[in-house]
């Protein structure tokens, strides 16, 4: 279950990591580079250090710590994805994420909070995932753990929708990718067949859909650019990244696949909003930079972590 990309981690580094993670006074950067390698980590430890950072004062954080535990599928983890996603005090991009995680581990107890939440929640981006949530479970079971591995992320994510059929033409993609009367399970079943065919059409259906009403669906494209790491996306990205009045949760995924582009002026911008008054967007351009920064040095984001704790700067 969750990623192949596990390594070996002694205790004494398990230990550091869940350390650094919880650490508040470390920069945002750092935390994360705790958080993504725990994320490829089993057991007791590493769960409860990324429930504990669900409730951050970092939404960025919080989201992302969701989002590793629904990655994992670590079925331990649903409790405490089902309070975060009932605690309307929290902000709904770290609720957001909790329904989703809620979907990709994908027990049929979850089943009824997904659905009235469906039908209770202020925010209509929670409502829009807790809509992906029930359908990706419901076609889970029908089609079974061969199913699901068939259509398994060439990304290595577990994404909230299995890709549409590959026997979809790019034009019937494009009908529902772009229709707003589609269900939100239809159309991020068309972006994900689109992301895995990934020739230059199908980038550029997939920025154009960058259009849609729903901020959910946005975000969600913005995220697959960042997948792509293709440079057609970069100007339309940037443009969301400007854009002051954008939903914070696009305007975040937008920094992040810019980072993930790193051209000349991809990395000008992520520059210049490190400074954004809205911190999804200031932290998420501070750890695109980061990133940025180990990749130019030769060294893995994450994986610097696999050093003796002392060794670490």
């Amino acid at each position: 279950m969750g990623s192949d990309n596990s390594f070996d981690c002694t205790a004494e580094m398990e230990k550091f990591l869940c350390e650094r993670l919880l650490d508040q006074s470390q920069p945002i950067p750092e935390r994360f580079r705790a958080l993504f390698s725990l994320r490829n980590l089993k057991g007791s430890r590493p769960r409860e250090a990324l429930i504990q950072v669900t409730r951050d004062s970092s939404n960025l954080l919080a989201h992302e710590a969701a989002f590793a535990l629904g990655q994992m599928q670590d079925i331990e983890a649903v409790p405490a994805l089902e309070e975060v996603l009932k605690d309307l005090s929290l902000h709904s991009i770290v609720r957001h994420e909790a329904a989703e995680a809620l979907g990709a581990i994908g027990l049929d107890s979850v089943v009824s909070l997904l659905r009235n939440t469906l039908i209770e929640d202020p925010a209509l981006e929670v409502q829009e995932t807790c809509e992906l949530a029930l359908r990706r479970i419901t076609e889970q079971k029908n089609n079974g753990d061969d199913g699901a591995s068939s259509k398994a992320s060439p990304f290595l994510s577990v994404d909230p929708a299995m890709p549409a059929s590959l026997d979809c033409s790019i034009h019937q993609l494009r009908e529902v990718l772009l229709n707003d009367e589609k269900s939100m399970y239809e159309r991020y079943a068309a972006l994900f067949a689109l992301r895995n065919q990934g020739d230059t059409a199908a980038v550029r259906l997939i920025v154009e859909s960058l259009g849609a009403r729903s901020a959910l669906l946005r975000h969600e494209v913005a995220y697959v650019l960042g997948q792509l790491q293709h440079k057609m996306a970069a100007s339309a990205l940037a443009d969301i990244l400007r854009n002051v009045d954008e939903h914070p949760m696009v305007r975040h995924e937008a920094a992040e696949a810019l980072g993930s582009i790193a051209d000349g002026e991809s990395i000008g911008l992520l520059k210049q909003f490190a400074n954004d008054p809205e911190p999804l967007v200031s932290q998420s351009c501070e750890v695109a930079l980061s990133m940025l920064d180990f990749e130019r040095a030769g060294m893995s984001f994450e994986y610097l972590f696999m050093k003796q704790p002392g060794q670490i700067q």
